[in-house]
């Protein structure tokens, strides 16, 4: 046999270290990984075994066995699985092959992991859980179909290091063999295996089966009785989701939940049915509560597990759901696909397509109900997964409307913390207002506070704040809700000001005209403003212009950025600009002119949240102006 010791990769000997320092309280969490890995290996093998019947190798049904052996202090997690092979075990449980790595060590060092067992389900590494109750792990393995000899031995005690040598396995599939620490051997007990599969893994679809001893009353007085030894199965073994809805309890959904998505919290709304008609198929799909940590990952598992008669195909189908509902957890069991379904069948088969759209409606409903009859648990909804169902308005255009129903926003009229839909700012409208006007800003703060508010808030028109760098993108996807299309408070040439702003067109044009001969190429052109009341000038991008939030967000991400001018608006209330012109009226080559025209232009990238050109001669020219006023005895402001 050839024995070789190898080092663990950098990031598992971290993750070893986290738990066996026993950062959770749910230590009992390593049986319940332990029967989804087994659980998983047995998936695979029957699926491999529809093109290879040999890989049966003359064994009936899967099943995973517990066997706890008191006098050596070892618990066993037995399955007859596809098993492993001596490349597959050194890969599979020697390094953690994910890009989120550093990040969920982060959480584990932050003990945000603490009583979130679920984080362990979550990112896939379940087995390394074994060392929070183990002082060593032996994982003895033969992949189906090959000779006994072909076996693998895996051995560690979490010291940094592990060996793997060769050995000999009559069955297929896989033996974890857990040596329990001495103040850990209560996992040894029957009544504790037994909740603890109740509690995590009775609704696994293979057995979870162990030997258990009862004596039995004995024979013609025999009071000792008789010790009698049978297998007996643990787990109920329910597929919940072909079950009629009305004989299936909360907790039994609330057990399914915690399987399926390893999230030990609790889900925010169940979506259980089933279709009949041309393409039959049950669903039990779950809107959870709590994003998950990864959920914005390129490698986030996408989709419910798809079975086809009873068989798991995969345990995430991302052809069945869009992405924008990524966050959805369960499980579609269809009848009428085939067994040997492919990915390239998945994708190009009709009743997949159906079933997409089917399970696409019935969530949407569903949010939409819980939108109307419980308007707190959507709200709490929609702060952990709104961002993502936003992406709807631009890769679903089929559904857009009905996803645009589901979206809430902050406005000028909501109450700190609440938000409003679509449809009641649609309601609310004055008659004369038009079209439905947004901003959006890095912060509600910011944006609350911004300028460009202030003649909406004079006219009454209530503004949308939003605060998504993808939102102004989305909103322009959309283009209209209910025939009314949506205007940027912050892009194009807004008219709120009537025919007064047309007299302050003609009396102001010549002032306005000087301003962009003394700015040049910095801006598009200088206009009277219809969106300012209180504030001297702004900046506006052109109806067609990135938005502000977007264009941080590209740079932010190394990406270029086509530089745009602007067009910079001017209030004709405001006393700064009565003074300019007064000046100007007096003598139209007043050098100082200039210099205001330059302080109007940097104040505007100021009110906008960017910075002047050149900061040392705006702050040069303030200070001058502010000690001429201080020189002239009028008090600086």
């Amino acid at each position: 046999m050839t024995t070789e010791t190898r080092q663990f990769k950098t990031e598992v000997n971290k993750l070893l270290e986290l738990m066996i320092h026993s950062l959770y309280s749910h230590k009992e969490i390593f049986l319940r990984e332990l029967i989804s890995n087994a659980s998983d290996a047995l998936d695979k093998g029957r699926y491999e075994a529809l093109t290879d019947e040999a890989l049966h190798e003359g064994e009936g049904e899967g099943k995973i066995q517990l066997i706890p052996d008191k006098e050596a202090g070892t618990l066993t997690v037995r399955d007859n699985g596809i098993g492993m092979t001596r490349e597959e075990i050194v890969e599979a449980l020697g390094t953690i092959a994910h890009s989120g790595t550093k990040e969920f060590l982060k959480l584990l060092e932050s003990r945000q992991a603490k009583d979130n067992p679920e984080l362990i389900g979550q990112f896939g590494v379940g087995f390394y859980s074994s060392f929070m109750v183990a002082d060593e792990v032996t994982v003895l393995s033969r992949r189906a179909g090959s000779d006994p000899g072909a076996a693998v031995r895996w051995q560690s005690t979490a010291d940094g290091t592990f060996t793997v040598e060769d050995a000999v396995k009559d069955t297929k599939g896989t033996d974890v063999i857990l040596t329990l620490k001495q103040d850990e051997r209560a996992y040894l007990d029957e009544w504790e295996l037994r909740n603890i599969v109740k509690k995590y893994s009775d609704f696994i679809e293979y057995p979870v089966a162990m030997a258990v001893t009862r004596t039995q009353p004995g024979t013609d007085g025999d009071k000792k009785g008789i010790e009698v030894t049978t297998e007996e199965t643990l787990n109920s073994r329910k597929a919940l989701w072909l079950k009629p809805k009305a004989e299936v309890t909360e907790e039994e959904y609330r057990e399914f939940y915690r399987h399926v998505s390893h999230d030990f919290g609790d889900f925010a709304k169940v979506i259980h049915y089933r279709a009949e008609g041309t393409t039959e198929f049950s669903s039990l799909l779950y809107v959870p509560k709590t994003a998950p940590w990864n959920l914005f990952y390129k490698d986030f598992k996408v989709g419910p597990m798809l079975y086809v008669r009873r068989v798991q195909i995969t345990d995430h189908c991302e052809d069945l759901l869009p992405p924008y509902l990524r966050f959805i957890k369960g499980v579609v069991e269809s009848s009428d696909l085939p067994l040997n379904v492919s990915r390239e069948i998945l994708q190009n088969n009709k009743m997949v397509e159906v079933i997409r759209k089917s399970a696409t409606k019935k969530v949407l409903d569903a949010l939409a109900e819980m939108k109307t009859d419980d308007p707190d648990a959507y709200g709490e909804f929609y702060r952990q997964f709104g961002r993502v169902l936003k992406e709807g308005l631009h890769f679903d255009f089929e559904r857009r409307e009905q996803i645009a129903d589901l979206l809430l926003f902050a406005s000028t009229a909501t109450e700190e913390g609440k938000t409003t839909t679509l449809a009641d700012y649609v309601g609310r409208m004055p008659e004369a207002q038009k079209e439905i006007y947004y901003l959006t800003g890095a912060s509600l703060a910011e944006a609350a506070a911004s300028p460009y508010l202030e003649a909406f808030r004079d006219m009454g028109y209530e503004v949308l704040l939003m605060t998504d760098e993808i939102d102004d993108l989305l909103v322009s996807n959309l283009g209209q809700y209910r025939e009314k299309p949506f205007q940027s408070v912050l892009k194009g040439d807004l008219d709120l000001g009537g025919e007064k702003r047309s007299e302050q067109k003609e009396a102001y044009g010549k002032l306005l005209d000087l301003i962009k001969d003394r700015l040049g190429n910095e801006v598009a052109e200088v206009r009277v403003s219809g969106r300012l009341k209180d504030s001297a000038v702004c900046l506006v991008r052109a109806e067609g212009d990135m938005d502000p939030q977007m264009e941080k967000m590209l740079k932010a991400l190394g990406q270029e950025v086509p530089a745009r001018k602007r067009a910079l608006e001017i209030n004709p209330d405001h006393a700064l600009l009565k003074a300019m012109s007064a000046r100007f009226e007096r003598n139209r080559d007043d050098p100082l002119l200039g210099e205001y025209s330059q302080l109007l232009f940097d104040q505007a990238l100021l009110l906008e949240g960017g910075r002047p050109k050149d900061p040392v001669a705006f702050a040069k020219a303030v200070a001058r102006l502010m000690a001429e006023r201080a020189s002239e005895g009028i008090a600086v402001d």
